[in-house]
């Protein structure tokens, strides 16, 4: 118990303990909900630090005079009412895997998590798994407790684990910003699409899913030892290309993969583009343009979802189209960024249109921008060529990928530039921003 303090302690059951009024969420309903969240953020911006909140601060939030995550909590809680309202047992099974996964992963990990992870020295196998135990089990009495008789109990216990399990695996990895916010509203959208595959996982039980399985593991299996052979890709790389690759043509099928594929060969081809050049100046990819696991699961983990919901859920066109807008997204991003460090004539922060070097975060260029936009139409319209939406489902995609990429630089711009958001988070964010962007243009148009 060396590692756990009496005032982390104090503070994780706290935080566990408001956990409770997640129960309360049903019967309030979202208004009332949303007004109890509102009121929260304002006691403990203002009210909670006068009567003895600071007591349970941590060092560096006294130091500077505000604790941050504090308020983000009920700020997050807010904004699951309010984008969850006619659903409200994902938002609240959304906070149990806030309160009490992220409360017990904290205590479990000071206490006796010895064993760290490998990818984030800061986090434990012991923390990480009490995240999924704790968290998974509060999401499942939630999840049945606000809308009872909507979900059978097997199918409610196996999606709340599942999207704990996410949880855990977000907010492990060293994203820099305070896990409050963004890991409980991107694992509420999961356990939202979670909840449509009720009754639909039937299709994993057919021969057809067996034969695109293991057709796809094959195939992405030589295409992970040609890669790795030319240097596109590192060991660890390859295997979790491999993973997520084989789950996208098994779910989604050779049309679906065929967009992964493209994605990578324009990818690599982008990176490989003036590498000289970008070494010369010091702004090239690291280890000769090989690419990692963190870059894999940061461009591909929402594709490979996308895939399976595509499968599992009576909306296969919008996440086709999630899962087209989140690879034009990520070629967008990859090809504009890699040809205006390597032939952009005058790059610009976005955020102040002044002139800064190639290579700076949130920088954009002309010549990069429009290759971008060139990769992005041709994944788009790649897709719809091969059936997986409409025509009209390329401007979703386009769209998509312009306005997702166009963030990504305000936000390289500013959180990334001051070390708040590392490269792989900002990448998954922008993949992420894609595929819904390119989903709810597909919800107006189709």
């Amino acid at each position: 118990m060396a590692g756990l303090t009496a005032g982390e302690l104090g503070r994780k059951a706290v935080h566990m303990a408001v956990g409770g009024f997640a129960f309360a969420v049903r019967p309030l309903g979202a208004p009332l909900a949303a007004l109890a969240a509102l009121a929260a953020i304002l006691f403990n911006a203002f009210l909670l630090p006068r009567i003895g909140g600071r007591n349970l601060w941590r060092e560096g939030e006294t130091q500077s005079g505000f604790a941050l995550g504090i308020v983000l909590y009920p700020i997050a809680v807010l904004l699951l009412i309010v984008t969850f309202a006619r659903q409200l047992e994902v938002a609240a099974a959304t906070w149990g895997i806030l309160a009490f996964g992220d409360g017990m992963a904290s205590i479990v990990g000071m206490a006796v998590g010895r064993r760290k992870l490998p990818w984030n020295p800061a986090k434990s196998w012991a923390g990480s798994m009490a995240f999924v135990l704790f968290g998974g089990l509060a999401a499942a009495i939630l999840l049945l407790w606000s809308a009872p008789g909507l979900y059978g109990a097997g199918f409610a216990i196996t999606i709340a684990f599942a999207a704990a399990l996410f949880a855990a695996a977000l907010e492990s990895q060293p994203l820099g910003l305070d896990d409050n916010l963004g890991v409980p509203l991107v694992t509420g959208v999961v356990l939202f699409c979670l909840t449509l595959t009720q009754g639909q996982w039937g299709v994993v039980d057919t021969p057809d899913f067996r034969r695109r399985f293991l057709i796809g593991l094959a195939v992405n299996v030589v295409l992970a030892v040609a890669a790795y052979a030319t240097r596109g890709v590192g060991r660890s790389g390859a295997a979790v290309g491999t993973l997520l690759g084989t789950a996208i043509w098994a779910f989604a099928g050779a049309p679906a993969f065929a967009l992964l594929f493209a994605f990578f060969v324009l990818g690599t081809a982008a990176t490989k583009l003036g590498y000289a050049r970008k070494a010369a100046a010091g702004i090239a990819q690291e280890k000769g343009g090989r690419r990692g696991p963190g870059n894999a699961l940061s461009k591909t983990s929402i594709p490979a979802l996308a895939a399976v919901f595509a499968a599992t859920t009576s909306y296969p066109e919008l996440f086709a189209l999630a899962l087209a807008g989140a690879f034009a997204t990520a070629a967008f991003d990859t090809v504009s960024s890699e040809v205006g460090k390597a032939y952009g004539r005058r790059t610009y922060l976005i955020t102040t249109l002044r002139s800064v070097p190639r290579g700076t975060d949130g920088a954009v260029s002309f010549e990069g921008t429009l290759s971008g936009l060139a990769a992005a139409v041709l994944l788009g319209g790649l897709g719809a060529a091969l059936g997986l939406y409409p025509a009209a489902g390329i401007v979703a995609v386009v769209v998509a990928a312009f306005v997702a990429t166009t963030l990504e630089s305000v936000v390289g711009a500013t959180l990334e530039k001051r070390g708040l958001l590392d490269n792989e988070a900002v990448n998954f964010l922008n993949s992420l921003a894609g595929a819904l962007l390119a989903a709810g243009g597909g919800f107006l148009l189709l």
